[in-house]
């Protein structure tokens, strides 16, 4: 948000309760799929072709934006455009092909693999998978602050402070911070992840998921180094690292929240990581050199919650929930960037805060 909106020449004080990148950024696995958690054939059934192939392309387009500005920028953050795999998971392709018999439909970069197809070139034995182009995997931390110092360097001020208060009864939105102090400001942009003030009522679900990095393992990994995701709700995903470790994540649990119950799961979580690491690809060393975890929260439908807040004027929203956060931050950076300049998407009613989200 604070690299779109320097760009267009606003005055911006990213305001931040920790030091940046030290919240879920550091936790962030950061693979950069444009896919969203709900299949395309889902979100036509709940709102119609038309909406969820706009919701698709929007995405996708996000995916190809981020790719272009950290090149344009030059910013060293790792940076790779990467092919996805979307695996089956059991003995039938079934949910693959229905997810591919809608995508043909459109102009997304995917394309179907049978058992076959698959096991030749990616060695992977599941009974089919979609294969597609434009996803790229990143280090998080380098990422965030290539784009904050990009920001700074053009005048944008980064306040350590928690901001506590919003009125936004004037012209102006005044923001409250716990010193007491206060920013006015024209326009304000929550950009909070999972910390969500009092102002904005949201319907999310919390979760938490678990995480495994291994040895430096360079000549042991699949074939292209695709992003590895599967057609299940609550799936395993897997990627590969610059330096040829494979980061494996999932055994999501929305019953463990609390901080001490997550750290309690975490070695059985390990192993579940370690055994499934083990059958998806069994070339692999299995000695992990890094496990973490984290809790984040997701909507219904999958798709992100963009635009202003209800009741709350010239108070703007980028929540950027489930897996898809890195890339819908940039789509909500696109979209709030052109509210603020007077245009208008029909994006921006389909990722409504207050919307009825299906599901």
């Amino acid at each position: 948000m604070a690299e779109r909106l320097t760009r267009q020449g606003h005055q911006v004080v990213i305001i931040d309760r920790e030091l940046p990148s030290l919240g879920s950024t550091v936790a962030s696995t950061a693979m950069l799929l444009w896919e969203i958690d709900r299949p395309l054939f889902e979100l036509a059934q709940l709102y119609g072709f038309e909406k969820a192939v706009r919701c698709y392309r929007a995405s996708h387009h996000a995916a190809q934006g981020l790719l272009s500005l950290v090149a344009h920028h030059g910013i060293a953050c790792q940076m790779r455009s990467r092919l996805s795999l979307y695996l089956a998971v059991d003995d039938s392709p079934k949910l693959v092909q229905d997810e591919y018999a809608l995508r043909d439909r459109t102009d997304l970069p995917s394309r179907y693999l049978d058992h076959a197809s698959l096991l030749k070139r990616f060695r992977i034995a599941r009974a089919g998978a979609l294969l597609s182009r434009d996803a790229a995997d990143a280090d998080p931390v380098l990422l965030t602050h290539g784009l904050l110092d990009i920001s700074v360097q053009r005048g944008a001020r980064v306040l350590k402070a928690n901001a506590v208060a919003f009125d936004s009864a004037a012209q102006s939105v005044t923001v409250g911070l716990e010193s007491g102090l206060s920013i006015e400001s024209r326009h304000v942009v929550l950009a909070t992840g999972y910390v969500v003030p009092d102002i904005v009522k949201l319907t999310a679900r919390p979760a938490s998921s678990w995480a495994i990095a291994t040895r430096r393992q360079p000549g042991n990994l699949w074939p292209e180094q695709a992003l590895i995701w599967e057609a299940s709700r609550n799936y395993h995903y897997a990627r590969t690292t610059a330096d040829g470790r494979i980061i494996l994540g999932g055994e999501d649990d929305h019953a463990l929240i609390e901080p001490e119950a997550r750290n309690d799961a975490t070695p059985a979580k390990v192993a579940a990581l370690k055994d499934y690491l083990k059958a998806l690809w069994p070339q692999a060393s299995d000695r992990v050199d890094f496990t973490w975890s984290g809790a984040f929260d997701t909507t219904h439908d999958g798709l992100p919650l963009i635009g202003a807040v209800p009741g709350c004027k010239n108070i703007f929203a980028a929540f950027g929930y489930g897996g898809n956060g890195i890339t819908f931050s940039f789509l909500a950076a696109e979209l709030l960037a052109a509210l603020l300049a007077g245009g208008s998407s029909p994006l921006l009613d389909d990722l409504a805060i207050d919307r009825d989200i299906a599901g």
